[in-house]
């Protein structure tokens, strides 16, 4: 069958078209139990980008096929898995995904309204999983308000998207008209501009006293003014790194305004705390069903572009979600 496959880890421009086997084994996060889905689409983050360049955490050995998140239709699924032949699906797969058919694990597959493209499906679950974790994390109550840092991409739009659901009020960050634009379509109350004054504007529109919480995938050199940004009391989740390097923290300041800061990983508390994936599974699936995610789908490429795909994610110039076609 036919892939793009990462020989070796010079980023994007490693990525090539090749005819790989196809998947004769079970995911390697799914506990032996195997599910195979015909890929429709791929959605494509920041996920790609680093382990294409030897960077992510979680990354893997090269050559290995590209592609961290699919939609597409079950075609083989053990009765234990809770999926059937015919069920579409959404899946992060973390590799492997850019093929015709790839193995899901259950836990990281949740099923795709009727009403949902594929190209759609591609852009929920990696996105709205980690959204919908930042969020619950975050402890913000109905009528509170957060702050969202790169609000325009796939991560921040559906953040921004989920703040309804979450009864909240949301403040989006964003460098560009372009992405002030999409950040209030996403679902952004307020928009601010990060080469501007955007601390000072959080506290003007808090009435001088900041958020509840920050939800940051981005890192970098603004992390003292999001703890700056907070209210007494709040709450910053790390999401991740976009910008590229890693901020440190003066313990100080969260002694003297009694706040917080946390990570989200998934995988590793549900490791200490099982159920964890499926409850957030089943959380963003409950809220598909009920019509309530719309995923921002802001390019999609043909399979053959996938480099290209990748190459527009690492310039930080993608707005929402970059999905690529299948094969």
């Amino acid at each position: 069958m036919q892939a793009i496959v990462i020989e070796r880890l010079d980023g994007p421009d490693a990525a090539v078209v090749r005819d790989v086997p196809e998947p004769g084994h079970h995911h390697h996060r799914a506990g032996g139990v195997r599910v195979v889905v015909e890929v429709r689409a791929v959605g494509l983050s920041v996920i790609d980008v680093l382990q294409s360049r030897g960077r992510y955490q979680y990354g893997t050995p090269t050559p290995y096929v590209l592609g961290s998140e699919i939609a597409g239709v079950v075609v083989e699924a053990d009765p234990a898995s809770g999926f059937a032949v015919g069920d579409r699906v959404g899946s992060i797969v973390f590799w492997g995904g850019m093929a015709e058919r790839a193995v899901v694990a259950p836990d990281y597959t949740a099923k795709l309204p009727d009403d949902m493209s594929f190209v759609q499906g591609a852009a929920v679950y990696l996105n709205y999983s980690t959204a919908w974790f930042a969020l619950h994390r975050s402890g913000v109550r109905p009528g509170g308000t957060v702050l969202v840092h790169g609000a325009a991409g796939g991560v921040g739009t559906a953040l921004l998207d989920l703040a309804d659901a979450f009864g909240v009020r949301a403040i989006a960050v964003v460098s560009s008209d372009d992405k002030a634009e999409l950040a209030r379509r996403a679902g952004a109350h307020e928009v601010i501009r990060s080469d501007g004054p955007w601390k000072d504007d959080v506290l003007r529109l808090t009435d001088g006293h900041g958020v509840d919480a920050v939800l940051d995938p981005v890192g970098g050199d603004r992390f003292t003014d999001s703890l700056r940004a907070l209210r007494t009391g709040g709450m910053l989740v790390v999401i991740g790194f976009a910008g590229g390097s890693i901020p440190e923290v003066r313990v100080n300041r969260l002694l003297l305004r009694n706040l917080s800061v946390t990570g989200i990983s998934m995988d590793t508390m549900d490791a200490e705390y099982p159920g964890t994936l499926r409850m957030v599974r089943d959380a963003v699936q409950d809220l598909m069903a009920a019509g309530r995610i719309h995923p921002v789908v802001g390019r999609v490429f043909p399979f053959v572009e996938a480099a290209e795909a990748m190459r527009l994610i690492e310039s930080r110039d993608a707005l929402g979600k970059v999905v690529v076609t299948g094969p």
